[in-house]
């Protein structure tokens, strides 16, 4: 017992590369009276992305059932090209910050979502979350995923 206990994963550290992207509202199409509900391809396309960048960083390995888990998620937004070299220097900086969408509750979403039965049995596994938004040279989702126990909360 204690020998897996030692073989369960700690934490992860991977990043989503690209724009960051959130969570879309369910489609909704009629054929004659039945309605078929459908996710948007953009947001499937994002979410086998998020699995396939964090299945090369753990190596198939899993978080263990009953784990709490702490996600910390910052996305880094592009920079505007039309942005002046004093706006610029203050976004790289962090002293201007993206107010634009998508917003901060769709990003966690989508990261959390796409990761069910694939870095935990399910998201509700998650019990504290941050989600972060900065602006950099190099968009991208920077995503951790740790164990905590009661003593770490």
């Amino acid at each position: 017992m204690e020998q897996a206990e030692d073989n369960a994963m700690k934490q992860i550290k991977f990043s989503v590369p690209g724009q960051p992207f959130g969570k879309q509202r369910p489609k909704f199409s009629r054929a004659g009276q039945y309605v078929k509900t459908y996710t948007p391809d953009e947001t499937v396309s994002y979410e086998n992305l998020v699995k396939l960048m964090y299945q090369q960083a753990a190596k198939g390995k899993m978080f263990s059932d009953g784990a709490m888990l702490d996600v910390r998620i910052i996305a880094y937004y592009e920079i505007p090209k039309s942005t002046s070299k004093k706006k610029r220097k203050s976004m790289l900086e962090h002293r201007i910050r993206p107010t634009k969408k998508p917003d901060w509750d769709n990003i966690g979403k989508i990261i959390c979502d796409s990761l069910n039965l694939v870095a935990y049995h399910d998201d509700s596994a998650v019990v504290d979350a941050q989600v972060r938004k900065f602006y950099s040279e190099n968009p991208r989702v920077d995503v951790s995923i740790r164990v905590i126990g009661p003593d770490q909360i």
